[in-house]
């Protein structure tokens, strides 16, 4: 079985429970939580390791996160470190929060540029984006020097590049094929 499916498997188990018992919030915030948690490079090692035992895993995890999660996002984790599916953790993390946004109405949004954008222009994006795609935004910025100028906007599966580095890439292929 590869991984999307796995994750997304436990993602949506998780996802009608807690939908079922009205704890969708609380579980969503578990699940940023158990995300961010994951990508410290430590306990990113200590799941992807399989000399480990699963109960060792289990006591770190508990030891980190246990006071701060939901018991349904604790069983989860016990459940997936008891298959042997441990290292999926952060992808049915990120799976469960993808999938509350979408119910939640909420389309995630990616804007980069060069420099960081003034808070009015972010809003102002936001707002366009809302009333084009006739959702809620939740909209990330990203820097990235290497663009020099413009932006590229990311929303759904729609992907637009007015980025001067796109340009230049752009001019500079029509000059060595023309």
């Amino acid at each position: 079985m590869n991984e999307s499916r796995i994750s997304v498997r436990y993602a949506k188990a998780l996802f009608r429970s807690a939908l079922e018992k009205n704890i969708l919030g609380r579980v969503n915030q578990d699940m940023d939580l158990v995300l961010s948690v994951c990508m410290i490079p430590e306990l990113k090692e200590l799941l992807g390791n399989p000399v480990i035992r699963p109960s060792k895993k289990t006591e770190v995890l508990h030891g980190v996160l246990a006071k701060e999660l939901h018991p349904l996002s604790l069983s989860l984790i016990d459940l997936v470190i008891k298959n042997g599916r441990e290292r999926y953790i952060p992808a049915i993390a990120r799976v469960f929060v993808h999938d509350t946004k979408e119910h939640n109405g909420i389309t995630e949004s990616v804007i980069t540029t060069a420099v960081k954008i003034d808070p009015e222009i972010r809003n102002q994006v936001s707002a366009l984006i809302e009333k084009i795609f006739k959702t809620k935004v939740d909209l990330k910025e990203n820097i990235d020097e290497l663009i020099i100028g413009g932006f590229i906007l990311k929303v759904e599966d729609n992907y637009i590049d007015a980025s001067i580095r796109n340009k230049l890439r752009k001019i500079r292929t029509e000059l060595t094929t023309g």
